[in-house]
């Protein structure tokens, strides 16, 4: 009885540990560049210089989707592309987390009138985090990881209360 109130699902030692595991997992996020046009290289290639530095924040790049934590998709995404987007998508492992960077992939941009245009990558793959802007700031690219940081907080948060109303 004793070590099931230990090892427990509901156990001190059990959220002490989702708590540690998902404050980890916020402070190494690996993105993987989909960057398909003019956004990846002004807004994530100057985000990832030695000015903006991104390794400070525990931010590294990947290139393999299996091996990613977050997504970031940069530029207009026509219907050709769609299916690439949401096949590397399904590849990453849970939980995966997606940045929609630039006027392009948020809404279509410039673009929005030709057909061949998907208005938001939100209509392929769920987005969780937007930065605006044509091309967007460095500066606001990594405002975008500082907030999924806090959205992986809030979900764990979330989650413990969740448990914890549940044993009531």
């Amino acid at each position: 009885m004793a070590l099931d109130k230990l090892l427990g699902e509901n156990s001190i030692l059990f959220i002490k540990s989702e708590q540690f595991f998902d404050w980890s997992r916020a402070r190494s996020l690996w993105y993987m560049a989909f960057g398909i046009a003019c956004c990846s290289l002004e807004g994530m290639i100057s985000a990832s210089g030695p000015r903006f530095d991104f390794d400070r924040l525990g931010v590294f790049f990947r290139n393999v989707p299996r091996q990613s934590d977050v997504m970031i998709v940069a530029g207009t995404v026509n219907l050709k592309m769609a299916d690439t987007v949401k096949r590397l998508y399904e590849q990453m492992p849970e939980p995966r987390y997606v940045i929609s960077m630039g006027a392009c992939s948020n809404t279509g941009g410039p673009f929005i009138k030709y057909p061949n245009v998907v208005m938001g990558v939100d209509e392929i793959i769920p987005v969780d985090i937007y930065v605006p802007g044509c091309p967007p700031r460095p500066e606001s690219v990594q405002y975008a990881f500082l907030q999924l940081r806090e959205k992986i907080y809030a979900n764990t948060e979330a989650r413990l209360e969740a448990r914890k109303n549940a044993r009531k």
